[in-house]
């Protein structure tokens, strides 16, 4: 007699019990649907040498992560695009001049020191792209400016003209052409207007919050704003360091990484808040023209201790107390 195997009532397993629907390659190809605009804006500005930075970049970082996967005889990821990702982020930052080594070291870095080492996807304690940039700027610095070549173009270079010119020197500069990338700079950091309408995608589907980019720009624009009360003819307009640089880029792109910024909304709003701090303070004292890698990287040293804010649990104490006392 053959009878049928008996199911059982309750399965046991391990969560998620619920999926979305979401999947990691599913938001990496939104958030990189959300670069398209300040691709095609690079491209237009900086011609050729845009689209050899970008796509070497991403090359490089897609090989690298390969490579990490064969190593450590893992599986290979790089199918979810967050390599593409990577390298793409990390490409936004260097100018159109960069030499092919420095892209090379800096995605490969990105890569293997960013993201990697520490376990892959989800276990950077840094956004990976900041990670490698910081290792070409501060072992590389001359080749992460723009060059003199570039500087001879009728395109201003406003971090650099208030850095060394002082603020008499950036008077003149139009906001709208600012607004529309018109400046020098890494070729996709600058992209005022097409870095936004990525942010409002990425907004309307979810695959960032409101509380760190907004506090972020209060960060810049809020410290920006106390120095020109101090000296409104040494220090430059709170507008002017929203629209210059990578502000905009940091605050929509770079800040929100999810692995190395915090989950709760207290300690995103003081995260975004105290990296865009850290933005002015770093371009008022500081000998890099633009501060915002730098503040982010600092930033997300203190993830860790801004996800201990927590609210009170139901029902719980106002306060944690040691298990040990009596």
């Amino acid at each position: 007699m053959i009878t049928k195997p008996i199911q059982p009532i309750l399965t046991v397993a391990v969560a998620p019990h619920v999926h979305c629907g979401r999947t990691i390659k599913g938001y990496m190809m939104e958030t990189i649907l959300a670069l398209f605009p300040a691709i095609a804006m690079a491209i237009v500005a900086f011609g050729m040498g845009a689209i050899r930075v970008m796509a070497l970049s991403c090359a490089v970082a897609i090989l690298s992560e390969a490579i990490c996967n064969h190593i450590t005889k893992r599986e290979l990821s790089i199918d979810d695009l967050s390599a593409i990702h990577t390298g793409l982020l990390f490409a936004f930052l260097l100018p159109a001049s960069a030499p092919w080594w420095l892209v090379a070291i800096g995605a490969t870095s990105s890569i293997v020191v960013g993201k990697m080492i520490f376990g892959g996807l989800g276990g950077n304690p840094l956004a990976s792209p900041l990670v490698g940039w910081a290792i070409c700027r501060i072992s590389w610095g001359d080749f992460m400016d723009t060059n003199a070549t570039m500087l001879m173009s009728e395109l201003p270079a406003p971090l650099q003209q208030l850095k060394f010119f002082g603020v008499e020197s950036i008077q003149s500069l139009d906001t709208t052409s600012l607004i529309l990338g018109k400046q020098l700079g890494g070729l996709g950091e600058v992209q005022i207007a097409a870095l936004l309408a990525g942010g409002v995608f990425l907004l309307v589907r979810k695959h960032i919050t409101w509380e760190i980019p907004t506090a972020f720009v209060a960060g810049v624009l809020g410290t920006a704003y106390i120095y020109q009360l101090i000296d409104s003819t040494g220090y430059a307009p709170p507008l002017f360091h929203l629209l210059s640089g990578g502000t905009i880029f940091g605050a929509i792109f770079l800040a929100t990484d999810p692995a190395s910024s915090p989950i709760g909304k207290i300690p995103r709003l003081l995260y975004g808040l105290m990296a865009g701090t850290m933005v002015i303070i770093i371009r008022v004292y500081g000998i890099y023209p633009d501060g915002v890698p730098f503040a982010i990287l600092l930033a997300n040293l203190f993830t860790p201790l801004l996800d201990r804010i927590r609210p009170k649990p139901f029902g719980g104490p106002y306060h944690l107390t040691n298990e040990n006392e009596d």
